[in-house]
């Protein structure tokens, strides 16, 4: 499997769950990205604390409070990337938990400007959303043994929001692109669930490692397989 490449990742969500896998497994590659940015709502409260232990293990890891929900909150998170990254872009962005403004749009689109590649990929600049297979409309019939009506919709959502950005930033070089991630052992998804967390981030940076132009704007699982939406 080819390395993801990425100089720089961020991932919201990062103090459990699939959000702190990712960040524990992007710092065990080879070669891991220059800079992580772990982001969450309450990075020194007690859910925090298995985050905190690998930033302070791992230097290229950055801890930023940041919550989704407030614009305030958003626009200081991308200010500390900023500072952090000191010119240079972001290269990958990794929604994994709640939904952004255009606050780190620039960064992105620096990334994007400064590659010498051809071509849209995560190592030069993308935007990955979390998003689910209940999400997809065309499958509601085979999957609404689980109603979940209000997680649906939000998920349907970030799927449509996901293809307009698809469309919108591609002339910015920009991929875009949404995973399910399975049914995952976390808080959310329960003991039941079929896939742990290890798994299933190993899956997603399987496949964010082979995106290219085709795949923007695409929705995929863990596995690498194309869902309809």
């Amino acid at each position: 499997m080819a390395g993801l490449g990425a100089r720089s990742v961020l991932v919201t969500g990062a103090n459990r769950g699939i959000g702190l896998e990712l960040v524990r497994q992007l710092l065990g590659k080879p070669d891991p990205p220059q800079w992580v940015f772990a982001c969450s709502r309450e990075p020194d409260g007690e859910r925090g604390q298995e985050l905190r232990n690998l930033a302070s293990r791992h230097p290229n890891v950055v801890m930023i409070k940041l919550d989704a929900t407030s614009p305030a909150s958003v626009k200081d998170a991308a200010g500390c990337v900023e500072d952090h990254l000191k010119g240079s872009g972001l290269n990958l962005l990794i929604n994994n938990a709640g939904i952004y403004k255009e606050a780190f749009l620039p960064l992105l689109r620096r990334a994007a400007q400064a590659s010498l590649q051809e071509g849209l990929s995560c190592r030069k600049a993308a935007i990955v959303n979390i998003s689910s297979l209940l999400g997809s409309i065309k499958l509601v019939s085979l999957t609404y043994g689980k109603p979940a009506i209000s997680y649906r919709c939000s998920k349907a959502a970030l799927n449509m929001l996901t293809e307009c950005q698809a469309m919108s930033y591609k002339e910015d070089g920009i991929l875009c692109t949404m995973i399910h991630p399975g049914w995952v052992k976390t808080d959310m998804g329960g003991q039941e669930a079929d896939v742990t967390v290890d798994e299933s981030v190993r899956g997603i940076l399987s496949v964010l490692s082979t995106l290219s132009n085709e795949h923007s704007g695409a929705f995929f699982d863990w596995k690498g397989k194309k869902l309809p939406w």
